[in-house]
């Protein structure tokens, strides 16, 4: 038996789990392919790349994902902890300056004495003397950009054909660039003027809110507009290859526009909680920018993950109200994923089924989002730990928390499966009277899962012990 775990993939999900099993002193080779190859959508040669979006979204416990992420603190989380040192203002949301984030990781683990980093390719798990799963402990974390190499191999040992969709980036925007006659600072619902304020004194108050968001409102002239040069832009070929699926949780803005006229107001353009600076009344939509850096230098679109070509991009996006002479730090992208079928091929320790020595994790699971990979990466190192150990216990978690439900989700046989993000709906109900309170509700849910965790005895020892 090897004396040590192998880890290809050094993104997210491979971070957390290199991190956790170095921490039970059991040394890791990791494998990342970059900087000797990159994948259509990286760029930076760090580990951790945050790609499509700087949000981990919110970190509010009656919000799953903001549950999640307290799950994960609570299990000494490495990657949330460096998250939640490198963040940048976002409101309620947990968004991270994206270049130091990857530092930050790379330098932790690359400064472990017990982590091994191999930058190489790698395009076999089980048959070659290298990565014989017979011998050691394998844990596939390649991402949902799994090079075509590697992806033919886990369709082999897998038995099963790969399956795609798409995700797709927003643009960035320089903040300077931004016309501030018409763009105003501020949260939703914190905009709409009062109704004994003057124009002026909402004007001086929205000054003084916190700047994690750029509002562009729009009247309905301008948005009907840009409506229609948006869903007539030229769109960036696909390759035969490729299938033309895109999942529900990211999908591009020019694809939500064609499903009807009113469909963004709906969604990422709704006007809901604002007021127009130039009006003092709601607008017909609004566009929101995110800080994407530490310095608020640069902001990106959200909700604009883009198809499109980057000299349409250009055009379309410069329609909108404030952004007449934006300056584009970086275009959006669109690029394929990769994920298993999970269901028939993982249990809820995202352990191989055929396989006891290989485990895969991150999105290639077919969970999605950035908290959602580390959270796989943090159920398969401690199952990993044990396995290394020769105990043939397993640390499942309880369908009560997030981390549980997600392993169970995606473990779960489903003919329809697709990519899971964290929500209350895949959690157990909650037992006695309904709430019909939806905070409420959520509250509850939030106060069993954090209690369940707590009670997870496994878990709690093995942390203990390492």
């Amino acid at each position: 038996m090897n004396d040590f775990i192998t880890v290809i993939g050094g993104g997210l999900a491979g971070c957390e789990a290199a991190y956790q099993i170095a921490k039970a002193g059991i040394r890791v080779k990791l494998y990342e392919m970059k900087p000797v190859k990159f994948s259509e959508a990286h760029s930076s040669e760090n580990l951790a790349e945050v790609v499509c979006s700087n949000s981990f979204k919110s970190n509010l416990l009656t919000n799953a994902c903001g549950l999640l992420k307290e799950e994960l603190r609570r299990l000494d989380s490495l990657l949330i902890r460096i998250a939640d040192e490198t963040q940048v203002p976002a409101g309620q949301a947990l968004a991270v300056d994206r270049e130091r984030f990857s530092r930050r990781v790379t330098e932790e683990i690359q400064g472990n004495p017990l982590i091994e980093v191999i930058h190489k390719e790698v395009e076999y798990v089980d048959c070659d003397e290298e990565f014989d799963s017979k011998n050691g402990i394998v844990i596939v974390a390649t991402g949902p950009l799994t090079s075509e190499k590697l992806a033919k191999e886990i369709s082999r040992i897998t038995g099963e054909d790969k399956l795609y969709f798409y995700d797709a980036a927003a643009p960035i925007i320089a903040k300077d660039s931004i016309n501030f006659d018409v763009a105003f600072y501020g949260n939703r619902y914190e905009q709409e003027k009062k109704k004994d304020e003057s124009i002026e004194e909402w004007k001086d108050r929205q000054f003084k809110q916190e700047k994690s968001y750029i509002n562009l409102p729009m009247n309905q002239e301008e948005y009907e507009k840009f409506w229609r040069e948006l869903v007539e832009a030229e769109v960036v070929t696909l390759h035969d290859f490729e299938k033309r699926e895109i999942f529900e949780g990211c999908m591009p803005v020019e694809v939500m526009a064609k499903r009807g006229i009113d469909t963004l107001r709906f969604g990422p353009l709704k006007p809901v909680g604002f007021d127009d600076l130039r009006t003092g009344k709601r607008p017909y939509a609004v566009v929101q920018l995110r800080q994407d850096n530490s310095e608020g230098t640069i902001y990106n679109i959200v909700g604009f993950q883009t198809n499109l070509k980057f000299g349409e991009q250009k055009r379309v996006f410069s329609m909108i109200p404030g952004l007449e002479c934006a300056e584009f730090v970086k275009y959006g992208v669109m690029h394929r994923n990769t994920y298993i079928n999970s269901t028939k091929l993982l249990d809820e320790t995202y352990n191989l089924k055929s396989n006891n020595n290989i485990y895969f994790a991150g999105q290639i699971t077919g969970v999605e989002g950035y908290v959602e990979s580390i959270s796989s990466g943090m159920v398969v190192a401690l199952n990993a730990i044990m396995n290394f150990k020769g105990c043939n216990e397993k640390v499942i978690f309880s369908e009560n928390t997030i981390i549980g439900s997600l392993a169970r989700y995606i473990s779960t046989e489903n003919d329809k499966f697709q990519p899971m993000n964290a929500n209350f709906g895949i959690l157990p109900e909650l037992g006695g009277k309904k709430i019909r309170d939806k905070k409420m509700r959520y509250n509850e849910f939030a106060n069993r899962s954090l209690n369940s965790l707590h009670k997870q005895k496994n878990v709690t020892k093995i942390l203990q012990e390492y």
